[in-house]
């Protein structure tokens, strides 16, 4: 078993191996679903490794390269390991193989979010070190009918490229979004998404972020002296109008967020689940 990096490895070798490593667990990614999240996350073949059976890929890490909290970060894009090669410990010597190599790449730390559920998994971040910083709701959902509000609100299409009128939205959240759901992340993969702004007039009052071909809503918020006046409704209606599936997920909102939770479970979507965020520093 040798481990090397990823930046000779085809494109679709990579994606036969997430989907061969993730078949058993329901996943539903396909290929134009896990290509977006590649980019979206900053994916790079240079700094993520695998662990190899010859030519074919048993194990393997799949780390994104940015920024968080102006810290030089990588982030765990993805980690899997193939079935038949299960129980060798095999994640975590590829960690352990990857540290020296991120640590001359510049990068300062480690990032990642784990199910709160998966104790397995939990026990070996933190044997290697990872400490939990945040901890975050998900919610996946059948779509749900949201009935129009008689509102003077206008929603409008905002360029998520335009870096000053994206950001002028973001200051109307309660919480600083996770790495997956940042502004950089969607901004990296801008042809994914629909940003839909809320305005009374010319003031901008709320907004709303989705991946139509997944129904991810990375961002929704209202300004806070505007919310119950059913701004946040139609924004959510609009989204759900957009979304091509029959699903909509809102991954990684804060556990005490209780606006935006409220929020959900008043239009019937409740908390599906929750997730830790994890840092280890290199």
């Amino acid at each position: 078993m040798q481990i090397k990096s990823l930046e000779k490895i085809a494109p679709d070798t990579l994606y036969e191996a997430f989907a061969a490593a993730f078949a058993d667990y329901g996943m539903d990614m396909d290929r134009m679903r896990f290509d977006n999240m590649m980019k979206r996350r900053g994916f790079d073949p240079t700094l993520s490794f695998a662990a190899f059976d010859g030519e074919r890929i048993a194990a393997f890490t799949l780390n994104g390269i940015g920024f968080h909290e102006g810290c030089a970060t990588a982030y765990d894009t993805g980690t899997g390991t193939l079935p038949q090669y299960r129980g060798r410990g095999l994640a975590g010597k590829i960690f352990e193989y990857a540290v020296p190599h991120l640590k001359r790449a510049g990068i300062r730390q480690y990032l990642l979010e784990v199910l709160q559920h998966n104790a397995k998994a939990l026990a070996v971040y933190r044997r290697q070190g990872f400490g939990t910083t945040r901890e975050f709701n998900y919610f996946i959902h059948e779509k749900v009918p949201v009935a129009a509000r008689n509102l003077e609100v206008a929603i409008r299409h905002i360029a998520i490229d335009s870096l000053s009128a994206f950001e002028a939205f973001e200051a109307f959240e309660d919480f600083p979004p996770s790495w997956q759901n940042s502004g950089n992340s969607i901004r990296r993969a801008p042809e994914a998404f629909v940003c839909l702004g809320a305005f009374l007039g010319e003031r901008p009052v709320g907004y709303c972020v989705l991946e139509p071909a997944t129904g991810d809503i990375p961002r929704i918020a209202v300004e806070p002296q505007l919310r119950r006046q059913g701004i946040g409704t139609e924004l959510l209606r609009e989204a759900i109008a957009a979304t091509e599936g029959d699903k909509i997920r809102i991954i990684n909102t804060g556990i005490r967020d209780d606006a935006l939770t409220g929020f959900l479970a008043a239009h019937g979507i409740p908390v599906t689940g929750r997730q830790f965020e994890m840092v280890r520093e290199l």
